[in-house]
C-alpha cells in the first residue's frame, strides 16, 4: 500500500498547478501523506517543499506531472533512491509519461491500492576526461549520451573502443550511445532500432556517417565503450539526456558503461508497451483476423 506520495510538476505546463492541487486534495482525503517538490510548492505558496532527492527519500511513490523531459530530470535526481515513479503526461508525446491526464484518477486509485507493476530501467554512467588534464566530469543518464559536432562546420572523427578493443573510427556528424529506454528518442530519429526496455543493452548509433556501411550496433549490457574525439577545431559537444552539455576538445575521452543505478517506472494499468508504440508512432490501430 502507498502511504506517502511526492509530487513533482513542470511548473511551465499550463495545467500543472491545477492538477497538483487536485491530486493533493484527492490523496489527502484517502489518508495519504503528500509532499511537494520545492518548485511546485513555491508556486502554490507552500512553505515546506523538498528538492527531488530529499523528496524521494521520504515517500513510497513519486508522481511526475509533465512530459518526458521532466521524467528524465527526476530520474537522474533520484537515481540513488530507487523509488517507483509514475508519469502523468502533460506534454505532447510522452514515452515515459505513460498515464494520460484523463486516466489519472483511475490509474492512481489502482496504484494506491497496490495493484500496479513496475519496470527496472537501465541507466548509463558517463565519464569525460580532458586531454589537457582539466577537470573531469561524471554523469548518469536514463536515455542517451550524444557526441556531436556542435557548431563545427565539418564532420568529427570518433575513435571508438569496446572493452579495450578497437571498433572503428566513425567519421560522422556524431555518435549516439543509448539505453533501451532511449532507443525511442534521438536514436530512433537517426535510424536506430527500437529495443524493448526490459532488454538491458547499449546501442551505438552513428549520426549521418561518412561511410554508409556504418550501422547501429547493439552491445551487451556489461560492455564498456570508450570514445576519443579527434578534430582540429573546438566546438564539438557531448549532450546527456538532451538536457546537459559540455564542450569537448580534440583528444578528450568519453567512457560510457552500464550504471549501478536504475530507474523504477510504474507501468500504465491501461496499456502495454506494444500499444504505446502503436500510439506514439502511429502504426496500424487494430488487429485483423484471428491473430489477436
Amino acid at each position: 500500500m502507498i502511504k506517502k506520495i511526492g509530487i513533482v510538476a513542470n511548473i511551465d505546463k499550463e495545467k500543472s498547478l491545477e492538477l497538483t492541487l487536485r491530486l493533493k486534495k484527492w490523496a489527502e482525503k484517502k489518508g495519504v501523506d503528500v509532499y511537494l517538490e520545492e518548485k511546485i510548492a513555491g508556486r502554490l505558496g507552500e512553505a515546506e517543499g523538498l528538492d527531488r532527492k530529499a523528496l524521494a527519500g521520504v515517500v513510497d511513490l513519486l508522481v511526475v506531472l509533465g512530459g518526458d523531459g521532466t521524467m528524465l530530470r527526476t530520474a537522474r535526481a533520484v537515481r540513488e533512491m530507487d523509488v517507483p515513479i509514475v508519469g502523468i503526461n502533460l506534454g505532447g508525446f510522452g514515452y515515459l509519461t505513460e498515464v494520460n491526464v484523463n486516466e489519472m484518477d483511475e490509474a492512481l486509485e489502482m496504484i494506491m491500492a497496490g495493484r500496479y507493476e513496475t519496470e527496472k530501467r537501465m541507466m548509463l554512467d558517463i565519464a569525460i576526461s580532458r586531454n589537457d588534464g582539466g577537470q573531469s566530469r561524471e554523469r548518469t543518464v536514463l536515455n542517451d549520451v550524444v557526441i556531436n559536432r556542435g557548431n563545427l562546420s565539418r564532420i568529427v572523427e570518433l575513435e571508438t573502443f569496446v572493452d579495450g578493443h578497437y571498433l572503428a573510427t566513425f567519421k560522422a556528424d556524431g555518435l549516439i550511445l543509448s539505453t533501451p529506454t532511449g532507443s525511442t528518442a534521438y536514436s530512433l530519429s537517426a535510424g536506430g532500432p527500437i529495443v524493448f526496455p526490459q532488454q538491458d543493452s547499449i546501442i551505438i548509433n552513428p549520426i549521418c556517417p561518412h561511410t554508409l556501411t556504418n550501422r547501429p550496433i547493439i552491445l551487451p549490457e556489461n560492455a564498456q565503450v570508450k570514445i576519443v574525439l579527434w578534430t582540429k577545431e573546438m566546438g564539438a559537444t557531448v549532450n546527456m539526456d538532451g538536457q546537459a552539455s559540455f564542450i569537448l576538445a580534440s583528444g578528450d575521452t568519453v567512457v560510457v558503461k552500464k550504471s549501478r543505478y536504475i530507474t523504477t517506472l510504474v507501468t500504465s494499468p491501461h496499456r502495454d508497451y506494444m500499444e504505446i508504440l502503436r500510439t506514439k508512432l502511429r502504426w496500424g490501430g487494430f488487429p485483423t483476423g484471428s491473430g489477436q
